[in-house]
């Protein structure tokens, strides 16, 4: 069958498997490997992170000015996605048996960036609006020149509904929708059904994800963001490890080997693909 009728005849949502809670401690383990099979280059991927996070608050803290610093955080949400990709792609060599490079990763990078793109549009529109309620929210904010701790329970149970909605949202649609993009042939609205859906179906493995997500990104920041130049890349590959454990994505042609691929991997595709 060619990828075209494969493309055709391919479900709206793609199937997920039944994950245990305990799953995501399997992903980190995967992860933490490919951080070591591949330390040149997770550290050159990290470092570009901290370098983007400390712009960022360098930024805020000489110009003191929040309107700049919510146009940069808007234009990282642009390049986010493009540089996940590259994380997820160093994995995918990896499991090829091949050499990671970045080159390698920037041409996939490329290969989906108007894939990327569009859900980069999408989590600007959810940020935006994200903040928009930010501001309404603080009609709960008791007006008194002095209040007591408890005054301030409504406007942080609203506060946390409405963050935790948003946030739910932006989570079960990235979780497992780019690395469907960097594996297999798949247009951007049926990769985000598909994460949100296998999200859906495995509450309790993601809210373990979730925990360790959070728990590693505060690690981060309480290095000065030095510490994200090792957790961001291992969340990256272990991202790319929870793709694979659930999502089945065989109805879907493979992307094809990047420039530079072993022949070995190259066959192993082409098998797959009968």
């Amino acid at each position: 069958m060619s990828a075209e009728e494969r493309a055709t005849d391919a479900p709206f949502v793609a199937p997920c498997r039944k994950l245990a809670a305990t799953a995501p401690f399997g992903w980190i383990k995967k992860g933490i490997a490919d951080f070591r099979r591949a330390r040149r280059q997770s550290l050159m991927y990290g470092g570009i992170l901290v370098a983007l996070s400390w712009l960022i608050v360098g930024t805020a803290w000489v110009l003191g000015s929040y309107i700049l610093v919510l146009a940069l955080l808007s234009g990282f949400v642009f390049v986010g996605p493009v540089l996940a990709i590259c994380s997820y792609s160093i994995s995918r060599q990896l499991e090829r048996d091949e050499t990671p490079t970045i080159s390698r990763c920037l041409v996939s990078g490329r290969r989906h960036l108007a894939s990327a793109m569009v859900f980069a549009l999408v989590l600007m529109v959810v940020f935006l609006v994200w903040a928009r309620a930010a501001s309404m929210i603080h009609v709960f904010f008791p007006v008194a020149g002095e209040y007591q701790w408890r005054d301030l329970l409504p406007f942080l149970a609203v506060g946390s509904a409405v963050g935790s909605l948003f946030a739910g949202f932006t989570f079960g649609a990235s979780a497992f929708s780019l690395p469907m993009l960097v594996d297999r042939k798949v247009d951007i609205v049926t990769a985000v059904v598909s994460s949100i859906n296998a999200v859906l179906r495995n509450k309790s493995a993601m809210v373990v994800w979730i925990i360790l997500i959070v728990i590693g990104v505060g690690i981060g920041f309480a290095t000065a963001f030095i510490g994200l130049a090792v957790i961001l890349p291992v969340l990256g590959y272990a991202t790319w490890h929870s793709y694979r454990d659930c999502i089945d994505a065989s109805a879907w042609p493979i992307q094809p080997p990047l420039p530079g691929a072993n022949d070995s991997s190259q066959q192993s595709d082409s098998a797959a693909a009968v």
